[in-house]
């Protein structure tokens, strides 16, 4: 079973970094971003609720804190796909999936500024260490130059932010409902929220394009399954083993990056997506008195 659920996480992180490439390649033919990440959430959500019919049992949906949590990490994952597609079409996927990546720190963060977490000297130095690799990756100090734009470093950020807010509120809607329920409430947030900014001429659109294979895979890969495998990975995965499975999310986005998309990386961006990886990592396995953590722990 321990193989087994490895081998989950490693499937989940798989399939976001394979989502970053899909989404890319959607905006390449003209999808708005917008666009792109409703029809993630959408096609995410009926995957998540088809897991809540078959699992009805102990859903909390008549909580109502289940549902304020939840709707706060529907929030986040709102923020976090659109976020992500924008710094995607406003740079590269390979440095949109390592900024998202840097996600823990932003958890660090609210955790110190909520009084959650305890500051250590070791703790800022990790963090300081995850900024100077962000200004090696995005060339902050010659914007620009590799076709980095400074929207597209700022929505990489944003992402990694929201996908901290994403953390919060399913660890604190946890303990009232069920996983399942969780995400059918924070996808269908996601879907009201989403719709807003979509073209609505594209949301109809994407229904009868040749495109549509491509949003399936999207809403299937990078949503449904990937959330659903994850969280049944991390019930029987070490968290330091979870934290480190997590770092083929941005390698697999790179490599499509780079391979499908054409993408390159100067030498010093390399470094800079090198020093963010390795330390997020150790942020994340070794943060809490030297004890491993989990994001959704």
């Amino acid at each position: 079973m321990l193989g087994a659920s490895t081998a989950f996480v490693v499937l989940a992180a798989v399939f976001w970094g394979l989502s970053g490439g899909i989404g890319g390649i959607l905006m390449a033919s003209g999808w708005d971003a917008f666009v792109v990440s409703f029809y993630r959430g959408v096609i995410g959500l009926l995957c998540v609720l088809v897991w809540l019919a078959l699992r009805p049992g102990r859903s909390g949906l008549a909580n109502r804190r289940l549902w304020f949590w939840s709707a706060l990490a529907g929030l986040g994952v709102a923020g976090n796909f659109s976020f992500y597609f924008v710094s995607i079409a406003q740079g590269s996927v390979a440095v949109a999936a390592t900024l998202m990546y840097c996600a823990p720190v932003f958890v660090y963060l609210l955790s110190f500024a909520l009084g959650l977490e305890r500051p250590t000297a070791l703790k800022w130095a990790a963090i300081v260490m995850v900024m100077l690799g962000v200004v090696l990756l995005t060339q902050i100090y010659d914007i620009g130059a590799n076709g980095v734009t400074p929207l597209g470093v700022g929505a990489g950020l944003l992402a990694g932010l929201s996908y901290a807010v994403f953390i919060f509120g399913f660890k604190y809607a946890a303990p009232h409902g069920s996983p399942q329920a969780i995400l059918s409430i924070a996808f269908a947030v996601l879907a009201a929220i989403l719709i807003w900014p979509s073209d609505s001429d594209q949301i109809l659109a994407a229904l009868n394009t040749p495109d549509w294979p491509l949003f399936a895979a999207l809403g299937v890969f990078g949503a449904g399954l990937s959330f659903m495998l994850y969280i049944i990975g991390l019930n029987h995965t070490a968290p330091a083993v979870a934290s480190i499975i997590a770092m083929v999310e941005p390698v697999t986005a790179s490599l499509f990056g780079v391979v499908i998309l054409h993408e390159h990386l100067a030498i010093a961006q390399i470094l800079g997506a090198a020093l963010i990886l390795i330390t997020v990592t150790a942020l994340s396995v070794f943060g809490r008195t030297g004890q491993p953590v989990s994001d959704l722990s």
